[in-house]
């Protein structure tokens, strides 16, 4: 199971030269936790980092710092942990499990960006599969007082 059969292709995007208060922005108009800052490339887009909600919430409002004072280059995170589309999904969760993120962008074999990875993901996935194993057993267990009776 690679990552790339699993991971949300739909991602929200920013370059590094919006305000923070765009990103902030981004976030809420599209209900999303992180923006992934990209630069362009003749193919797609590249990931150059990461701003997530927790980010606005602990770096700058907590701390009551004007948002016009701090650009997105300042405030995201650029050692960028991604994931090629063809790894491993369990292998991607334990290097998200190692690392401690709950979400990973997913990229082509030329670094572009294809798509994101969450926790949520996994989970509803994982979920799928608990409830399509319960009807399994449910199934064979019908199946097996129909041939006694």
């Amino acid at each position: 199971m690679n990552i790339g059969s699993y991971c949300n292709r739909e991602v929200i995007t920013s370059s590094a030269d919006a305000t923070v208060r765009e990103v902030a922005q981004l976030m809420r108009q599209h209900h999303v936790g992180i923006i992934v800052i990209v630069q362009p490339t003749e193919d797609g887009n590249r990931p150059i980092g990461i701003v997530t909600d927790r980010d606005l919430v602990v770096e700058l409002v907590a701390q009551d710092v004007p948002l016009e004072s701090v650009t997105v280059t300042d405030l995201m995170m650029t050692d960028l942990i991604t994931a090629e589309e063809t790894d491993d999904l369990m292998g991607t969760i334990s290097l998200m499990k190692r690392k401690g993120i709950r979400r990973i962008p997913v990229v082509s074999r030329e670094n572009d960006l294809v798509g994101i990875l969450a926790v949520d993901d996994v989970l509803e996935l994982i979920s799928e599969q608990m409830v399509n194993i319960v009807k399994l057993i449910s199934r064979e267990v019908e199946e097996e007082k129909n041939l006694h009776s």
